[in-house]
């Protein structure tokens, strides 16, 4: 449950999702992609109602579980959904060095790390180039180069036009995003740069800013 919830998703930027497991940012994410059932109120992506057809070539949506076949290769399985998308001519090869998979792009998936899954997944949603991307914790169980590699192609992508959308429940996470959008129970605490919270609640880090918001310490 979402009740009275608002929020803007800043166009050309990486907005940070940010809250503890169970405080609603997976039910938000499927409401913005059109997979969530909304009871009540209206979300919109890119100016249209989500989840329409037109929409379903422009969001990319990754999740935490990876939606790929684990028989096949990395390649296969990205040649596969490329041929479904109609993708440009060499984005294969482009998604793969975007999510550094490329050592490893003639493996079969079933034998690839839960990392190494999730950035298979990541791979597909980059295929067509979508203008919105929708990432649900993209970067569990990654060593920190990886995660430090993953945020500057996020940048690089937000650099070129694209709205990114991704959560986390690390909160060291936040500094690397231009906005944030911070949960809990269902509720937003506060959305505004990482900055912009610090000043905001005194605190040191977000860790701290979050903390102050939930104790009441600053007004929301």
């Amino acid at each position: 449950m979402l009740p009275g919830l608002t929020v803007d998703v800043a166009r050309g930027a990486v907005t940070g999702l940010l809250g503890p497991s169970g405080c609603g940012k997976s039910t938000l994410m499927r409401a913005i992609v059109g997979v969530q059932l909304v009871d009540g109120g209206t979300v919109e992506v890119l100016g249209t109602p989500a989840g329409t057809p037109a929409l379903r070539g422009r969001v990319g949506y990754v999740t935490q579980a990876p939606s790929v076949y684990a028989d096949l290769t990395v390649r296969e399985n990205l040649d596969y959904f490329a041929r479904i998308l109609a993708a440009a001519e060499g984005r294969v090869d482009a998604v793969i060095e975007t999510v550094g998979l490329a050592p490893d792009a003639g493996r079969v998936v079933s034998e690839l790390s839960g990392g190494q899954r999730a950035r298979v997944s990541l791979a597909t949603a980059l295929l067509n180039e979508p203008p919105v991307l929708v990432l649900d914790e993209p970067t569990v169980g990654l060593d920190p180069l990886l995660r430090r590699d993953l945020w500057d192609a996020f940048h690089r992508l937000a650099d070129a036009g694209v709205t990114l959308l991704v959560s986390s429940h690390v909160m060291d996470e936040a500094e690397r995003c231009d906005r944030l959008i911070l949960m809990r129970d269902g509720a937003i605490l506060a959305a505004d740069t990482p900055a912009a919270l610090l000043e905001r609640t005194g605190a040191l880090d977000v860790e701290g800013a979050f903390l102050a918001l939930v104790s009441g310490e600053v007004k929301r």
